[in-house]
């Protein structure tokens, strides 16, 4: 078979994408011959037909080879020239980590370190988010994402690293812990603080103190498990966070881990087409030996691993 070339492969996916020849020359600044052209060598070469057109009609229809072709690269193209660009544009390479702001607060530094003893000349950009990260790695601004949520997208496959508890915190003033099973009727009326709307552990909080019908009011929102615990260190009211959060020299709060909840998984995850890129592979390598043992329980049996390894 002959070699396929980009020009040929990112104009059918235009003319696939406009649903005609002359949108597609609009958008790639080809005149419309050159755009019927390219999607006949490409037909040539793969040796079936992908597009039908009629004589003078203005719309064309994909074939059942051309659907499956343009599934196959939808998104993933869109992906990989966006990336292209950024690195064209910025002439260095670079690695883009997305991840909530406490896991890159409290556990990431050692993973960090270990990495750039074997990419010492790259660029780390990190970026604290919780939501959003999945399409931020479709739309090409991030290329690896560490996360507390299973997307279930293809386009962003996903490999379970670990679980971790989450533990009650709140002020020393306020006496010995409560009882696992008296938990909700204790935070009645206490002042509650926790993560903005939509972060997976205010979720996982809000339904669990409101399991008995409750309603949970927070009276302090933010963006991350390090002001979240600041607030309760302040005195000013009680959370949940994760365990790995609590430290031996935080003395000004109390804390108790929560057996009732389940496990919060984290999953690494990253554009498909990266998955056996050097520096991912490496990354994801890091993450199991600085994060898997000492601070997140190891994948049992029945959390099989999600998408490919």
């Amino acid at each position: 078979m002959a070699k396929i070339s980009l020009t040929l492969i990112q104009t059918f996916y235009q003319v696939a994408r406009h649903g005609s020849f002359s949108g597609a020359a609009r958008d790639l600044n080809l005149s419309y011959q050159s755009a019927a052209n390219h999607v006949r060598r490409l037909e040539q070469i793969l040796n079936g037909k992908l597009i039908e057109s009629e004589q003078g009609a203005k719309r064309i229809s994909l074939t059942p080879r051309g659907r499956a072709l343009y599934s196959l690269l939808h998104p993933e193209l869109d992906i990989m020239l966006e990336r292209l660009t950024k690195l064209i544009e910025s002439q260095r390479s670079s690695l883009r980590v997305g991840m909530p702001q406490a896991i890159f607060f409290y556990l990431f530094p050692k993973v960090l370190a270990r990495f750039r003893e074997c990419f010492p000349d790259m660029e780390f950009a990190v970026y604290e988010r919780d939501t959003v990260l999945a399409e931020l790695v479709k739309n090409g601004s991030l290329d690896v994402c560490i996360s507390e949520r299973y997307f279930g997208d293809p386009v962003v496959p996903q490999r379970l690293l670990g679980s971790y508890r989450l533990s009650l915190v709140y002020p020393r003033s306020w006496g010995e812990p409560p009882e696992q099973k008296d938990i909700q009727a204790w935070a009645t009326d206490r002042p509650f603080i926790t993560y903005e709307p939509g972060q997976t552990l205010r979720n996982l909080a809000v339904d669990f103190l409101g399991r008995d019908g409750a309603i949970v009011q927070p009276v302090i929102s933010t963006s991350g498990s390090s002001s979240v615990k600041r607030c309760v260190e302040e005195g000013l009211g009680f959370s949940i966070i994760p365990s790995w959060c609590v430290l031996p020299e935080d003395e000004t709060i109390r804390s108790t881990r929560l057996s009732s909840l389940p496990e919060v998984r984290v999953y690494f995850g990253s554009a498909g087409f990266l998955q056996k890129h050097p520096t991912v592979q490496q990354l994801f390598a890091d993450c199991q030996k600085e994060l898997v043992g000492p601070v997140l329980d190891p994948p049992r049996a029945q959390d099989a691993p999600l998408g490919p390894t």
